[in-house]
Parts: structure tokens; sequence; C-alpha cells
């Protein structure tokens, strides 16, 4: 597969060596000229180039109209976007993905149409507001282009899951708990007879416009 990354800082680097190293055609568009030939040290100067991504005539010349996948991860979320949108109006690129580096702009990305965002802010606050309460759905991955999440959410006793079986929850439409984690007992699938305790770690497959009324069947109202 032929993939651009817009952006040559470290994420865009390790990124880029990591599809290499599987075989892919890569190549990565920096604007900064030194940036650009440091990385070129790393990678190869043929898989590097020197241009601004939001620009059409770079992209042009870089090929977006046959890129299978165009990543922007920069360290401007107005420049991911615009490169991102560019890629699936002007170029009709399949997939774009994006780095958000302010959580707050995830909504906005998802409405113009960005099959899939990454925020590390995100990910690292949930992991820390999981380790300090239960019952925070953490993300932990993505399905179906980006339309379905995979979630995380260990139960507290206050949790209204607690004592009830997945039959008996009132899920969301097109939501699964597929998987629970024990302590004493290790991981197991989940059927319609397991009934939930707390300390389960529950592993769930949910829309992603539905992750909130999950959160609302498995977590306590607030106090």
């Amino acid at each position: 597969m032929y993939m651009i990354i817009v952006g040559g800082g470290n994420v865009g680097l390790q990124l880029a060596k990591r599809l290499l190293s599987v075989g892919h055609e890569v190549l990565v568009v920096e604007r900064d000229s030194q940036t650009a030939d440091r990385i070129a040290t790393q990678i190869g100067e043929e898989n590097v180039t020197v241009g601004d991504g939001c620009e059409m005539a770079t992209q042009r010349d870089c090929g977006f109209g046959r890129a299978d996948v165009v990543i922007a991860v920069t360290g401007e979320d107005e420049d991911n976007l615009i490169v991102c949108q560019m890629a699936k109006t002007v170029w009709s690129v399949k997939r774009a993905l994006a780095r958000v580096n302010d959580p707050s702009h995830e909504e906005i990305f998802k409405q113009v149409g960005i099959d899939e965002t990454v925020s590390a802010t995100g990910i690292i606050y949930s992991m820390l507001e999981q380790q300090i309460q239960p019952d925070v759905l953490m993300p932990v991955g993505t399905l179906g282009r980006g339309d379905h999440e995979v979630v995380e959410v260990e139960l507290s006793p206050r949790s209204p899951a607690v004592g009830k079986t997945r039959r008996e929850l009132d899920l969301p439409d097109a939501t699964h708990i597929v998987w629970v984690l024990r302590e004493e007992s290790g991981g197991h699938q989940v059927d319609d007879h397991m009934v939930f305790a707390s300390g389960d770690t529950l592993v769930a497959i949910v829309p992603r416009s539905s992750a909130e009324a999950l959160r609302r069947a498995l977590a306590p109202p607030a106090i």
C-alpha cells in the first residue's frame, strides 16, 4: 500500500519506520528542510520530501491521487484537518487518519468525515482516570473504519451492572459485551448467563455514537 505521512516529527518518523519495515511504500512530507534531511538519513531520501502538506501543489507532486492512506501527524490540529479533508474530497483517498493534539477538537474531525483520529492526550487521561476511579470507559481500539470503539471498564461496587447478566442490562443498540477479566480466574468470554461482579473488567464493542449511553448503563449515577 502507498501511505503518505504528513509531519516529520517523532510520531511521523517512528510510524514511517514501522510501515517501511513491513513492506509498505511510504512518503513522509515535512515542511522544514532540516528536519526532512535528518529523517532522510534514517529512512532514506526516497521516502522523504520537503513541502507543505496543506498545499494542493505539494499533494499533487507527492501522489495523493494514488495514495491508499493519508496520515496527518503534525503538531497543528488545523493543518491535520486540512490535509485529511483535502485527501478525502479532492483526491478521493480511501482512508484519512489524523493526530489530534487537543482532544476537544476530535468531534470536529468526526463531523467532517475524517476516518479516524488519535489523541494521545485523551488516551493518557482515560488511563489515569481509570486508575483514580472505576466505572470509566477507556477506549482501547476501533473497528469498522472507526465507526465502533473497543472499550474497557472496571466495575465498582456501585455499578448498576453488578449482580446482573448481560441480558438484564439496558445496553444501547449494536453494543456487545464480549469479554470479562477477573483477577482470580483470568479472562472469560461473556455469555447471557454470566453474572457481573465488582472488580470485573469488561471489554465491549460499541458504536461511537452510543458510547455515552453505554457509560450510563455501566457507571453509577453521580452523587
